[in-house]
């Protein structure tokens, strides 16, 4: 018989139980001693959230226990599960998988590397790549690209596949000026590259001349080294060049096989909407949405695990029902029977506006006065402060369900519970099954997110409405901002300018969007929903917890820098300059270059 424990040995063992479970309840003390009121929707201080869970309970004793026993018989814990990466890319979790945050920062590690191990670092090997990436040689004077690379220390020189994205239906294409838009042009006979011609709203014409302004600047160190070309850009937030299925796959069609396609051979638009861009296997074809029947609830909890895939509506419809840029448009505009090229300062997967690189809300960094470090950033709330845009407020437009309204109505509701992922210490335990929390405690301890200034993009009827609906604050200044240790960043009618400053600062950046961008890397994008945003906020923002779990601010602090830095090395104005030269390459040196390839203007009257 093993060793005995004496009736005080027990009674210790019980009082530590004891202490333990009460200690369960109490909530994270702050360094100023105060105590948490989780009732106040002003408490900048986010509690420990812990539970109760009977399987962490010590075994039961009786008079006496035989501790050899007790060391014999401990279970091993079972292996872990794996989650589920769809092909929509969104990991379901598995409960008994680790957290998803940990196995998705991994794989990011992991792939990050491998790309910088990849990176060429010759012109051969840059032609090289770009060959067994596009199946063709690079674009006429692809050398002084990278002559340009090198002397301005361009990182990255391969990673221009947005580009090719965009382009690649149009490499067999003709490129003609359209309504309400703005042409640059560079020819023989005037070397600078300039505002050819435009057709614009005459109220709006200056202003939106001033938007391609920030583009031509983007060209002036670079314009000597640029073929003669010519552009359309539209002025506007949004794309409006919705793709058809069938045309889009007959020009990708053709570009792989080096063809030029006539326009007698696109296939005819087949329907209208936002299908018309889906394939008819997809699952946006296969469930359609229904925009007046109340969204149903996800049966799991979900995570991106790829953004490119998460954002494509015809991968995930639910996208369609809760973002302006669909909602605008009920079921969706005619697509275009043809492919007609036009830049754009934003795009979404469904349609085939190009994306140039903009310097919108442009920062080279933030003073120190508006910029503190992670340590002395006090309120670990979510930020966000914004106006009421992404869609217009009118009597009959879906207004409620807008990506902005939804987020402030979901963030600030205090009714009921709301189902959240438990934070393990570590990637050894698993995440379990999701816990039901109270909103009153969550929501007003986690976020400070609400609209500021005045109601805006509505109808007159309704601006009184909306200013009754919500809290309004009053706009921040940056100081206020730089409390903070997370902060959010959302689409509004079209792409966010904040972006650029929100990363280079020394916060960490949850991003929110549907529109791809040409440099987006450093972002934390994990998040599909507003649930899972608690629980990723909630992962990394917490100390202490059940067993040991909670909190991973270390996590946090080190996304935090990695975005920080990313800003300061691969967003930089040469970056964005060499992803306009070159388009489908890196940030900056591929844009123009393609384009002039694609948009000679001596091809048959006839192409599309």
């Amino acid at each position: 018989m093993g060793r005995v424990i004496s009736y005080r040995s027990i009674a210790i063992i019980l009082l530590a139980c004891i202490l333990g479970v009460t200690l369960r309840n109490v909530v994270f003390t702050p360094p100023d001693n105060n105590i948490l009121d989780l009732d106040s929707p002003t408490s900048p201080h986010p509690p420990v959230f812990d539970y109760y869970y009977p399987e962490d309970d010590p075994l039961s004793v009786d008079d006496t226990v035989d501790i050899g026993l007790l060391v014999q018989e401990e279970p091993q814990p079972p292996p872990l599960g794996d989650h589920h990466y769809g092909d929509n890319g969104l990991l379901v979790v598995n409960p008994d998988g680790p957290h998803p945050i940990f196995e998705l920062i991994e794989r990011a590690e992991e792939a990050w590397e491998k790309k910088l191990g990849r990176a060429s670092k010759t012109l051969g090997e840059a032609v090289a790549e770009y060959k067994r990436r596009y199946h063709r040689p690079p674009p006429i004077h692809f050398e002084r690209w990278w002559d340009y690379v090198v002397t301005h220390n361009v990182q990255l020189p391969d990673e221009y596949d947005e580009i090719y994205q965009d382009l690649e239906p149009f490499w067999e294409s003709n490129w003609r000026t359209q309504f309400n838009t703005i042409v640059i042009a560079k020819t023989e006979q005037r070397p600078s590259v300039e505002v050819a011609d435009y057709n614009l709203p005459e109220d709006a014409t200056e202003r939106l001349l001033g938007r391609i302004d920030n583009v031509l600047r983007l060209l002036q160190d670079i314009e000597h080294l640029l073929p003669p070309f010519r552009a359309v850009f539209s002025p506007h937030d949004n794309p409006s060049m919705l793709s058809d299925h069938g045309v889009k796959s007959k020009a990708l069609e053709a570009a792989a096989t080096h063809s030029t396609l006539k326009r007698n051979e696109l296939p005819p638009v087949q329907r209208s909407g936002w299908l018309s861009a889906c394939h008819p296997s997809s699952p946006a074809w296969h469930n359609p949405i229904d925009l007046d029947k109340p969204a149903e609830r996800p049966s799991h909890k979900t995570f991106i695990s790829d953004h490119r895939l998460s954002m494509d509506p015809c991968l995930n419809p639910t996208l369609l029902r809760s973002h302006g840029q669909f909602l605008s448009h009920d079921n969706g505009p005619d697509p275009q029977s043809t492919l007609v090229p036009r830049f754009s300062f934003c795009s979404t997967v469904v349609h085939h506006d190009i994306r140039p690189a903009v310097p919108y809300g442009w920062v080279e960094d933030l003073p120190e006065s508006d910029n503190p470090p992670w340590e002395e950033r006090v309120d670990e709330r979510l930020l966000w402060r914004g106006t009421n845009t992404g869609i217009f407020h009118g009597v009959h437009t879906r207004w409620r369900q807008g990506h902005r309204d939804h987020l402030i109505q979901f963030v600030n509701d205090v009714a009921g519970t709301t189902d959240v992922l438990r934070s393990p210490l570590n990637a050894s335990k698993p995440v379990g099954e999701p816990v039901p929390l109270r909103k009153a405690h969550l929501n007003p301890a986690l976020m400070d997110i609400q609209f500021a200034g005045k109601a805006g993009s509505c109808a007159p009827n309704l601006c009184d409405e909306l200013d009754r609906l919500y809290d309004w604050r009053k706009m921040q200044t940056l100081q206020e901002a730089g409390h903070y240790k997370y902060v959010f960043d959302i689409d509004g009618h079209g792409w966010s300018g904040r972006f650029k400053r929100l990363i280079t600062s020394n916060a960490l950046v949850f991003k929110n969007t549907i529109y791809p961008e040409c440099c987006t890397l450093g972002a934390l994008c994990t998040c599909t929903d507003r649930i899972c945003l608690i629980c990723t906020i909630r992962s990394l923002s917490f100390r202490g917890g059940l067993d040991g779990e909670g909190a991973h601010e270390d996590l946090a602090k080190k996304i935090a820098a990695a975005g920080r830095e990313w800003s300061q090395t691969y967003w930089r104005k040469e970056d964005l300059t060499a992803y306009t030269f070159r388009h489908p390459y890196q940030l900056i040196q591929g844009l123009l270059l393609e384009y002039a390839r694609v948009s000679s203007l001596d091809r048959d009257a006839n192409d599309i």
